[in-house]
């Protein structure tokens, strides 16, 4: 039976998820906690994986009842800061550590996501396991890591996430949430790195690239993606259901 397996949310957008028993839908559409803080520069840029591989060195972790965000360094030094109270000392200390004058701002309504008129990104867990195998040493967890789904969907095939966009495209449920496909997500740059070094994995884009044109579904509507370097769909929770809860383990239903 399809099952909702996975919840990870991304409090720094950025840095480390957190895997989470619940997650309540935002009237905005994305998830509750994710991406909600993020560092910015004097100019206004965002600093994510996209920008810089340094994010790779830092290993996060939020404590979303009381705010308490952690850091480690690759020198194995450990800060804590409140983000609901104190984002002051989080900004200094960021700002040191990318060498930048950093501002970490905070919005509860939609998060930082990038595309804020859509919402959560979904994946099956046979994806990733198909995704991990065509590459040497790349566990489940690592591919996960990489791709940084917020849903993650058990008992289902491989790319099942990919009927959900084209012509005639089904929705889904998820503990009768109604979701629908908007557009499968083109990668960036981040995939290829170890998520722990920010090593770049040798050819990466172009062994996944052959292996996506390899196992591309037959059911799926190829028309519905601009290049073959996409992978994960890219959803929106219907607006009658918004502000309502998703649970690990709640059912998932596809919706012809």
């Amino acid at each position: 039976m399809a099952r909702l397996e996975r919840l990870r949310v991304y409090p720094v957008k950025g840095l480390d998820g957190i895997d989470v028993e619940t997650a309540e839908v935002l009237d905005g559409g994305t998830l509750a906690r994710d991406r909600e803080f993020a560092l910015f520069d004097e100019n206004g840029d965002v600093i994510n994986g996209k920008r810089t591989d340094r994010v790779h060195e830092l290993s996060t972790d939020f404590d979303p009842a009381s705010g308490e965000f952690s850091v480690e360094t690759p020198d194995d030094e450990t800060r804590r800061f409140d983000l609901y109270g104190d984002r002051t000392s989080a900004e200094r200390w960021f700002s040191d550590f990318f060498d930048a004058d950093l501002t970490l701002r905070r919005d509860t309504s939609l998060g930082f996501v990038d595309r804020r008129e859509m919402g959560p990104s979904v994946i099956s867990t046979a994806t990733l396991r198909t995704v991990a195998s065509w590459f040497d040493g790349m566990t489940v967890e690592s591919a996960r890591r990489r791709l940084r789904a917020n849903v993650e969907v058990a008992g289902v095939p491989p790319f099942w996430e990919d009927r959900f966009v084209g012509d005639g495209a089904p929705t889904f449920e998820i503990g009768g949430v109604r979701f629908e496909g908007v557009t499968p997500c083109g990668r960036c740059v981040v995939p290829q790195r170890d998520p722990d070094t920010g090593d770049p994995l040798p050819e990466f884009r172009e062994r996944f690239v052959r292996k996506r044109r390899e196992t591309f579904p037959e059911w799926a509507d190829q028309s519905a993606f601009d290049h073959d370097y996409t992978l994960m769909l890219i959803a929106r929770v219907h607006e009658s259901d918004r502000a309502r809860t998703l649970r690990v383990d709640d059912p998932v239903d596809v919706v012809d």
